[in-house]
């Protein structure tokens, strides 16, 4: 019997929708080619949800997201909503309701794709960030004191837990052991000025590392050294750990040397749970409804969630049609791909469903 997966779409703001449909549409022709079915329902948060209504999310829309295997977003992100709005009231809290304690973030250069960083190509860009996603300095822990005075005092904590951090480096642990390919885990802080956390961090990797996982090497690098080592030898990583903070800004770098936001996705993930797919890149207003939006890190980030569903063959047929599909790209950049954003999804899905 065929097996069937409760799929939650939010297609969200801007391109969002555009870029979900492409996603959607390559999902189907792996589901049908590998003999599973995805059964989709969306929501419409986002927004334009938010204008109309006042809501982020609405009353038992958690609840609501909890009964699916995985979520599938495209951008959240709108011109008319103030800044920190939905990206806190949608995306942190769903984050955070849901447990979605991993923020997990393959970089990796494809063939026929351009990097910044001089005589790299894809076999010297291919590692994993594996980021903490719900304690750190984005608990939200904080506040002000006489807060519009000369004397204003802003505070904000970064929260660590021995099990917060415990379980994100055990799911990197385990994550570098089944990727098998250089069994080197790194972990990114910055033991020398914030002595309290990474003390913990450090304490907790080491600990872990020696009792649970003889077999992966363990490294370690301050997060500016690792800034500086993703640029000129990002051959020297495998899998990295990194509390909320410093992963947010790694990822960004990392989507750079990749070849853009066009092309990196990334999931948000509760190994226990409900996990959330998305491409890296916002929602991108001034290009809706032209057709011109690159929609491969969305489909990306379904086969990553193909992925993470153990739909291991569908997510490799899925990653050869995107790597088939950059060949014929004149550029990863809107309006200049040489094809439009349907085709592009087109070509995709074909080479899912028959190659």
């Amino acid at each position: 019997m065929a097996k069937t997966y409760n799929i939650a779409v939010i297609p969200g703001d801007g391109t969002g929708p555009e870029v979900v449909a492409e996603g959607l549409k390559v999902l189907d022709a792996a589901a049908q080619r590998f003999g599973f079915t995805l059964a989709k329902t969306s929501f419409d948060f986002g927004g334009d949800r938010y204008l109309r209504t006042g809501e982020t999310l609405p009353e038992g829309a958690v609840d609501d997201l909890r009964r699916f295997d995985a979520i599938y977003l495209g951008a959240i992100g709108h011109p008319d909503v103030k800044p920190g709005i939905l990206e806190k009231g949608i995306l942190l809290a769903l984050r955070f309701a849901l447990d979605q304690y991993i923020n997990l973030r393959p970089v990796k250069l494809y063939p026929n794709v351009d990097t910044p960083l001089k005589d790299k190509g894809p076999e010297d860009i291919d590692f994993v960030v594996v980021r903490e996603n719900t304690e750190g300095l984005y608990c939200g822990a904080g506040g002000f004191l006489k807060k519009g005075t000369p004397d204003e005092v802003a505070v904000q904590e970064s929260i660590n837990t021995r099990k917060g951090v415990e379980r994100c480096l055990r799911y990197a642990f385990e994550y570098t052991r089944q990727r098998a390919k250089r069994n080197t885990l790194t972990l990114c802080g910055k033991t020398n000025v914030l002595t309290y956390a990474f003390d913990l961090w450090a304490r907790a990797f080491q600990e872990i590392g020696e009792r649970d996982y003889p077999d992966i090497k363990r490294e370690y690098a301050h997060v500016d050294a690792t800034c500086m080592w993703m640029v000129k030898n990002p051959e020297w990583f495998d899998v990295i750990v990194t509390d909320n903070m410093f992963g947010d800004i790694i990822t960004d770098l990392g989507a750079m040397i990749q070849g853009g936001m066009g092309i990196a996705a990334g999931g948000n993930i509760n190994p226990e749970g409900v996990s959330m797919f998305e491409p890296i890149g916002g929602s991108a207003p001034k290009y809706t409804g032209q057709g011109v939006i690159n929609p491969l890190a969305a489909i990306a980030a379904g086969q990553m969630m193909l992925e993470t569903l153990g739909e291991k063959e569908a997510a490799a047929k899925v990653e050869q049609g995107i790597v088939h599909t950059l060949s014929k790209l004149k550029s990863l950049s809107a309006g200049k791909m040489g094809y439009s954003t349907s085709e592009v999804g087109d070509m995709v899905a074909t080479h899912v469903a028959s190659s």
